[in-house]
């Protein structure tokens, strides 16, 4: 298809707003979303540690209960007297009132003497328990996150037991597990030492909160932290605590609406968090939903990662954000693309229109109005080249007035030439045969005449001039009889030998130094030999003669670039006026004096080697001598 140079223009410009809005809209999105990724981990970053300050403040303050109520003098007399029964009120309200699961009384050695939660059980020995058994051995107050087994929570309440039971749910994503339901619980418990005002260990108070169904923490986290923000009917922000890969507490929603417990951690965050112990901050699957997330493992009093402390911002949003941003780019693009078509259209019709002016007057010029210019208003390079082409129309217009006169010249040449053709071939029949008499006759007048005879010169100059006469004539029979070439395969060195031989040997050589430049190995052409031969012997003499016997003739031949013979012959003569080389070529031009010469021996050369599709130069310099240079086509084979 064909399209115009506006269109070609046009086109540029659209497939350039293209190519930079594509790679403006790919970086762009490319930084946007980067930038939006790098903030969304940042923030659940920050926002994990939030979480935990909010988990560690849970765990400081079942510590501070547990503290205060084990430093209270009604404690250290009702174990001293061992009648902690009197007191069991005020622990039971202690507490509810704070709102622990479990708070335990032990004596020294981690037998248990009352639970506020379940009275009727006690006795039992906690002394393998990990919180109060570091509190026995080091007197001193602690508070961690511990794993309970079900039969210790059966101690404590069937309720608890019942809330810490959560049934596995099979999650996408997440690591296999053969087991279907969790019976221990997680909680977050304290134990601080009961001492006499010696500081003796009299026993041993602990206290807890179990985490499996507790929602306080996590719901505090995302009140705190996102506001409860919702998204397309969702949550931006979500709490979880695992028990190891189970969540036991969250606001995590599986597809029903409900808290998504006893579902799991993906795998990959399984191996990240739980078994390498390193945090997690990265996009994640989490239950049905993709989140920006950040996980980190939860340790016990002995360093072992038990469970995972989980922050997450719903992904969509974000995506959401990105697409948006896309969308914006490609209508900036798209607007960009209209306006730069527009815009590209009008300077695409400016750059045009001189163009267009152009191409008028070049079919003006071409139609023959060598004198049409055209006129451009424009001051760039459209300008120059409408300058560079009334220059070059100005030019053709003086070489076509050239042309023209050199066309005039060379007619009038050839009409002279016919003319003179014709004159020589009727000088041929009218003059040749009487003059051919008169020689003859004259020649026998003079054997007959005596040598003392006074008639006897007057005969001798007859005789010369007759001679001279049939010397015209033969010179304009050869010129007017342009007879074609006979063509026959030939050396241009050999030719060159030859017709040196055959001149050399004359009396005007006598003085003159022949110097052969010729080329050493054979030069063929397709000529007529002896036509060639005459052209060379014709220069060969006239370069002789201007040299009057004395001085130096070079002769040089060799092959050229463009597959032509040279034969270069230069003199040391008294040279050619610069206006007479142009009519060296002309018949009866001769510079010899008068009776020296027809004037027809280079008209008659020249006939020759452009019958032969060649060329003579000429280069002369007065006083310094003249170059002839014969060209003629190298045999291709």
């Amino acid at each position: 298809m064909k399209l115009t140079f506006r269109s070609k223009l046009v086109l540029s410009f659209l497939v350039v707003v293209l190519f930079t809005g594509f790679i403006g809209t790919l970086v762009g999105e490319r930084l946007i979303s980067g930038g939006i990724i790098q903030q969304a981990q940042e923030k659940v970053r920050v926002d994990l540690n939030s979480a935990r300050e909010i988990y560690q403040s849970q765990l400081d303050q079942v510590k501070d209960v547990v503290r205060f109520t084990a430093d209270r003098f009604f404690i250290n007399s009702s174990l001293l007297s061992k009648e902690i029964e009197l007191n069991k009120d005020e622990l039971k309200n202690i507490r509810a009132r704070e709102n622990l699961d479990i708070f335990t009384v032990s004596d020294k050695n981690g037998n248990v003497i009352f639970r506020t939660r379940n009275p009727t059980v006690f006795g039992d020995s906690q002394a393998q328990d990990e919180v109060v058994s570091f509190v026995i051995s080091k007197n001193e107050i602690i508070a961690s996150t511990v794993i309970i087994s079900r039969e210790e929570l059966l101690k404590e309440g069937d309720d608890l037991a019942e809330r810490a039971h959560i049934n596995i749910i099979h999650t996408p994503r997440a690591k296999p597990r053969p087991e279907s339901e969790e019976l221990s619980g997680m909680m977050i418990k304290a134990a601080a030492p009961i001492l006499n005002h010696d500081g003796n260990l009299l026993g041993v108070l602990y206290g807890g909160r179990l985490l499996n169904r507790n929602y306080d923490i996590v719901d505090k986290v995302k009140e705190t932290v996102y506001q409860g923000q919702v998204y397309e009917g969702k949550d931006i922000g979500t709490a979880t605590i695992f028990q190891g890969d189970l969540r036991i507490s969250t606001n995590v929603k599986r597809e029903d609406g409900s808290r998504a417990i006893g579902t799991r951690v993906s795998e990959e965050v399984y191996d990240q968090v739980l078994v390498k112990g390193l945090p997690w901050i990265e996009r994640a699957f989490v239950v049905n939903d993709w989140y920006y997330t950040a996980y980190e493992p939860i340790k016990n009093i002995r360093g072992d990662i038990i469970g995972i402390l989980y922050v997450g911002i719903l992904e969509e949003k974000f995506v959401d954000l990105r697409w948006r941003t896309l969308w914006l780019f490609l209508g900036i693009t798209f607007v960009g693309i209209i306006i730069a078509a527009t815009i590209s259209y009008f300077l695409a019709s400016r750059v045009v229109q001189p163009i267009k002016h152009l191409v008028l007057a070049s079919k003006r010029i071409a139609g023959g109005d060598l004198g049409h210019r055209v006129r451009l208003k424009a001051k760039d390079e459209i300008r120059d080249l409408g300058d560079a082409f009334n220059f070059m129309a100005a030019s053709l217009n003086e070489r076509d007035e050239q042309l023209k006169e050199q066309a005039t010249q060379t007619i009038m040449k050839s009409e002279r030439l016919a003319t003179i053709g014709q004159l020589a071939a009727g000088v041929a029949h009218e003059i040749n045969n009487p003059l051919g008499g008169i020689l003859s006759y004259s020649h026998l007048v003079l054997e007959d005449t005596d040598t003392e005879d006074p008639r006897k010169q007057n005969l001798e100059k007859i005789v010369i001039q007759a001679t001279r006469c049939r010397e015209i004539v033969k010179g304009l029979l050869d010129f007017a009889r342009q007879t074609e070439p006979e063509m026959s395969l030939g050396d241009i060195n050999d030719m060159l030998r030859e017709a040196l031989a055959l001149v050399e040997k004359q009396a005007q050589f006598h003085n003159i130094e022949v110097i052969k430049h010729i080329d050493p190995n054979p030069i063929q052409v397709m000529v007529d030999p002896s036509q060639i031969q005459q052209v060379l012997i014709n220069i060969i003499m006239n370069a002789a003669e201007s040299m009057a016997g004395r001085g130096e003739l070079v002769l040089e031949t060799k092959k050229t670039d463009g597959d032509q013979a040279l034969v270069k012959i230069t003199d040391t003569g008294t040279g050619i006026p610069e206006d007479n080389i142009e009519k060296l070529f002309d018949p009866f031009f001769t510079t010899k004096e008068v009776g020296s010469g027809t004037g027809l021996g280079l008209a008659v050369s020249y006939g020759i080697v452009e019958r032969h599709k060649g060329s003579i130069e000429v280069s002369s310099e007065v006083g310094l001598g003249t170059t002839f240079i014969i060209s003629l086509p190298l045999y291709k084979g």
